[in-house]
């Protein structure tokens, strides 16, 4: 049974900085290219960050040069540390796990950034 579970969402002041973790189980892992996607109320979920199984990396430019992914396989974990972060990052951070025709997703965590 494929998990993804997130974590370490939470309230943040604008400007401030938070970090989201997912635990992949069920997977192998160091083969999927993970992501991070995010849902605004009422919106379509949308690219935050990629990272492929060898490391390339993909932003959306509304991140970029604030949030950075980043991949442990031995621990089967990827991570998210949003910097400067903005009200506009207000929303659902989804946690997604993609190879071949294989694509799970995590239940979501909750960033909320003040103004």
């Amino acid at each position: 049974q494929v998990q993804l579970v997130e974590s370490g969402g939470g309230l943040v002041q604008s400007g401030g900085s938070l970090s989201v973790s997912c635990a992949a189980s069920g997977i192998i892992f160091n083969i999927y290219t993970m992501g991070w996607y995010r849902q605004i109320s009422g919106k379509q979920r949308e690219l935050v960050a990629t990272i492929a199984s060898g490391g390339i990396t993909n932003y959306a430019d509304s991140v970029k040069g604030r949030f950075t992914i980043s991949r442990n396989n031995a621990r089967n974990t990827v991570y998210l540390q949003m910097k400067s972060l903005k009200p506009e990052d207000t929303a659902v951070y989804y946690c997604n796990a993609k190879f071949s025709r294989h694509d799970f997703w995590g239940q979501g965590t909750q960033v909320t950034v003040s103004s």
